[in-house]
């Protein structure tokens, strides 16, 4: 594992990408995803403050992306999504992520996580549709 950035790859950031909450496991199912569908490891990044797991892993399989945590989205420790029936999230990578949120927002969309600049660079939010479904919006940062 590295601290370095995932590099980014245009070609598989597109569409929404599903961004799974895997409770512990993610680094299990990346090894997983390699062997049973041929998945391309673009990266994995640990938790910044050391604790165990993975804060971000990224796959391309099939010429399309998926993206793992084991983060918990409700920033509580618990895991509160397999409770709900939750799998994790959508995500959409867009050029204008202040657009995207405001729309999402002002259409009744419930803010989890506010957008803004991540500790990793690019700006971020969560939200939560009327249905019960999250959908994150990311907007890359400066590439440095």
């Amino acid at each position: 594992m590295s601290d370095a950035p995932i590099p980014t790859d245009p070609a598989v950031m597109n569409g929404v990408i599903p961004y799974l909450a895997m409770a512990g496991c993610a680094a299990e199912a990346c090894d997983f995803y390699a062997r049973a569908f041929g998945a391309t490891e673009l990266g994995r990044m640990p938790f910044p403050d050391g604790a165990p797991g993975l804060i971000h892993a990224q796959l391309e399989i099939n010429g399309g992306a998926l993206m793992m945590t084991d983060h918990s989205e409700y920033g509580d420790g618990s895991d509160k999504a397999a409770q709900r029936g939750g799998f994790g999230h959508l995500q959409l990578v867009v050029a204008d992520g202040h657009a995207w949120w405001d729309r999402a927002v002002a259409a009744g969309c419930r803010v989890l996580a506010p957008y803004e600049r991540q500790f990793w660079g690019d700006d971020w939010g969560l939200l939560e549709d009327p249905f019960g479904i999250k959908w994150a919006v990311l907007q890359t940062g400066p590439q440095t």
